[in-house]
């Protein structure tokens, strides 16, 4: 109330003074003493000394930077930070254009206990060129993993096996604290069902990333923000959960800082079980006649994660940070499925043959990064320098048993599709990565940026597939034993150009990235080098209406490569009936992508609209063909083209004191043309999904939220996906006298969230549902000590990048 109190107080003065000859301005930055790091959304008053009277005042942004405008005259300047000590400046003499600077401000030694603001920072802050998400905020994500939380936030869109979807594009790039790591997974975001949502402080989406970011990511960047404190003091949080089915763990975020060393520790520990299932109808023509399958799945997957990340801050001064840090991840697996196939033979009153088939698989998987990064702000505002080196390293193991059982459909042995067979699967990857970046103002508002990168990326992966024999041992089936040898080196530079004239700013930038890889089969020698040089421009323009409305027109190139999985040609052995394979062959994709923007701000919520435009060449899809016997494959493959172009809208609307609403849209179209590899395959589509969340305040003290999502059909290369919907209810209450906080959640209230796939062929039709989570739910409590809630959130709402 405090903030929208100086909100209002700001605009009337603004109004008063618009007719005022006299009018100056004041400016200045808000940071942590002993520190670079800026305090975000301070509010600064301005008041005359006697008598005491608040003349005006306004809010600092995420930088902690602000500027007002008020009469010239002699003024007391309050500087308040949740967390913070009070600031006072006396009798300041604001003339036409008064800069303080770098204001300090000290950390407060006490709990904040008398500190009565009951608000909290928006689940949802927008800027023009990207949005965050303050997931820690949000109930329904208690318990979750970082997969599931994606899913939760407007434009993201989750598969049911876990791929990641931004605007419906799979091409996006998953960073985590603005950098790749282990923790995503070494196959595509595979990583983000085992990473602990608690964790997790906010999401930042890009849509439209400038050259500064990796050409990697057709439809733009999500970078996972982890939690890490810098309060002085020892202070932290601790937070469980139990869940059904059964979700047990907890996290402990633990940070000490004492003058110029600053060290900080969260540990995760969980097991959880997922249940899910699926079904299978497929139709296959031979010409003679029409084969059926009705296909039926249930999987049980339980898993043991550690996640250890800890680290250490060095300030040399205020203007000088290293930071070192250390991440582990320990996962244990154990996926039982079992599979049921039934046959049928010209007419699906005539059984074949009935098939059980069981997968029993270990996997286990270590990893771990190292990072070093270097920050130096100079005495000139804005120019800065920082340097990042940091190693991946990435281990999985994956042991798996299949047992077959087939017979005919009078019961007697179908000895032939009576199967046991073992799969070992080694995966490896190492990776060096080298980042520097320099920052230099010119001129008022102008700038320069530059950087270099470059990253040494090798993956090794060694597949054997064995049969049992009549004699009982094991034998390798042919075609099936071989290793895979990916060798990465991308390197990059880039430079950007930026400046603002009045109320328009524009950006100019160029990236350009040499690309070598080489990828081989140890066995049968086989080679496929692939090199490669290009440059990405991007150019953004930005017009400022005024405070509270803005335009911004985006241009990006962008680049998806294809990945280790996809290049591999080892095939997935589970689904005996269904295999999915890499493409040595498949080239990367590229593209052109426009967005056009605007943000308008009310006085009690925020409107955010776009109008994209995405061309890209190379595509890379799954195409799925299914042979005489019934047996499919899937494999990517470069599509000739595809074009993208849609409407966003997102808005946050505070009702009243004790109701806000939440609303994103997505409608679009996609023109996909893979008539290079078939004359068919020519779709013109829309489709279009939305996400509605609702939050009350109930009354003592609790907290409700209603999340419901909706996903329209869609039409595909070979056919279409089905609709979906879902809806998530939590509630939040603070307990032991605002320290702790217990929260329930109900995800996927009525099972509904079901994954629906038709896929048509010249010889083939199948009909697919797939449900990969059932219905959760959690109960959560989270306690935190030598810390208030209030100034817990406003902490983290620092975290940027630079770690």
């Amino acid at each position: 109330m405090k903030h929208l109190y100086l909100i209002l107080c700001l605009a009337i003065s603004l109004v008063g003074q618009s007719q005022s000859p006299s009018k100056g301005k004041l400016s200045g930055q808000v940071i942590e003493a002993n520190s670079t790091s800026p305090i975000p959304f301070s509010s600064i008053r301005i008041q005359t000394a006697n008598p005491v009277k608040l003349i005006t005042g306004a809010i600092a942004n995420d930088k902690g930077e602000f500027s007002i405008e008020v009469a010239q005259g002699i003024y007391d300047i309050i500087i308040e930070s949740v967390g913070f000590e009070a600031q006072t400046l006396k009798q300041v003499q604001i003339s036409k254009s008064t800069a303080l600077g770098q204001i300090q401000v000290k950390a407060s030694t006490q709990t904040l206990a008398e500190v009565t603001v009951k608000g909290q920072k928006a689940s949802m802050e927008l800027a023009l060129d990207k949005r965050v998400f303050n997931v820690g905020t949000d109930a329904a994500n208690k318990g979750a993993t970082a997969s599931e939380i994606l899913g939760n936030l407007p434009s993201v869109q989750v598969s049911g096996e876990g791929g990641i979807s931004l605007r419906g594009s799979e091409n996006v790039r998953i960073l985590i604290d603005g950098k790749p790591s282990t923790l995503v997974g070494i196959n595509g975001s595979s990583g983000l069902q085992s990473l602990q949502g608690n964790l997790i402080d906010k999401v930042e989406i890009i849509t439209n990333p400038s050259a500064r970011y990796e050409a990697e990511g057709m439809a733009g960047i999500i970078n996972i923000v982890l939690k890490k404190n810098q309060n002085q003091g020892f202070n932290g949080a601790i937070e469980t959960t139990l869940g059904y089915p059964e979700n047990f763990g907890g996290t402990a975020i633990i940070n000490y800082r004492k003058n110029k060393l600053n060290f900080f520790l969260n540990y995760g520990l969980f097991y959880r079980r997922t249940p899910g299932r699926g079904n299978l109808y497929q139709e296959v023509y031979t010409g003679e006649q029409t084969n059926y399958l009705q296909q039926t799945s249930q999987n049980n997957v339980t898993g043991l994660v550690n996640n250890i990340r800890g680290g250490a801050d060095y300030f040399f001064n205020d203007k000088t940070i290293l930071t070192g840090s250390y991440i582990f991840r320990s996962t244990h697996v154990r996926r039982i499925t079992d599979f049921n196939y039934v046959d049928y033979r010209k007419s699906l009153s005539s059984i074949y043959s009935n098939t059980y088939r069981q997968q029993d698989e270990k996997e286990t998987e270590p990893n771990a990064e190292y990072a070093l990064t270097f920050k130096k702000s100079f005495a000139k505002k804005g120019k800065e320098f920082s340097a990042d080196l940091r190693y991946l390293d990435y281990w999985e193991q994956s042991d798996q048993l299949y047992t077959q059982k087939s017979q005919y459909a009078d019961g007697t042995a179908f000895p032939e599709n009576t199967l046991v067979q073992k799969a070992l699967n080694d995966e490896y990857e190492r990776q060096w990565i080298l980042q520097a970046d320099y920052t230099n103002p010119l001129g008022k508002d102008g700038k320069i940026e530059t950087g270099l990168r470059t990253s040494f990326r090798d993956m090794t992966n060694d597949y054997t597939v064995t049969q049992q024999q009549a004699d009982g041992g094991f034998a390798v089936i042919p075609g099936l034993q071989n290793i895979f040898v990916y060798n990465e080196n991308i390197s990059a530079a880039y430079l950007i150009l930026g400046n603002k004239k009045n109320k328009f700013s524009y950006q100019f930038g160029l990236r350009g990235e040499l690309t070598d890889i080489q990828t081989k089969l140890k066995q049968t020698q086989e080679k496929n080098p692939r090199n490669y040089a290009n440059l990405f421009p991007s150019a953004h323009f930005t017009y400022a209406v005024n405070p509270n409305s803005s335009f911004q027109l985006g241009y990006s190139r962008r680049v998806r490569r294809p990945t280790y999985n996809e290049l591999s040609p080892f095939v997935t052995f589970s689904d005996n009936r269904n295999f999915f394979s890499g493409n040595p062959n498949l080239n990367p994709e590229f593209t052109n992508s426009f967005d056009l923007g605007h943000l308008k701000y009310f006085d009690a919520g925020s409107l955010s609209s776009s109008v994209y435009y995405r061309y890209t060449t190379g595509k890379i899809d799954q195409i799925r063909t299914v042979d005489s016997q019934g047996f499919s494959k899937s494999l990517p493959q470069n599509f000739a083209d595809q074009q993208s172009m849609g409407i966003e809208l997102t808005s946050s609307f505070n009702v009243s004191k004790n109701y806000k609403a939440d609303l994103s849209f997505n409608g679009f179209r996609a023109v996909i043309d893979a008539s290079n590899i078939n004359a068919n395959y020519l779709v013109d589509t829309y489709s279009w999904f939305v996400r509605h969340t609702s939050r009350i305040k109930l009354g003592a003290g609790i907290d409700a939220q209603v999340r419901a999502n909706y996903e329209a059909a869609q039409k595909t290369a070979q056919g279409k996906r089905g609709q979906i919907a879902w809806m998530d209810l939590s509630a939040t209450k603070d307990v032991m006298q605002g320290k702790g906080t217990l929260s329930l959640n109900v995800l996927d209230v009525f099972n509904s969230r079901i994954m629906r796939m038709e896929t048509n062929g010249t010889t083939f039709f199948t009909n697919r549902e797939m449900q990969g989570r059932l219905r959760q739910i959690n109960i959560t409590f989270n306690y935190r000590f030598n810390t208030t809630k209030q100034a817990a959130k406003q902490r983290r709402s620092m975290m940027d990048e630079e770690n």
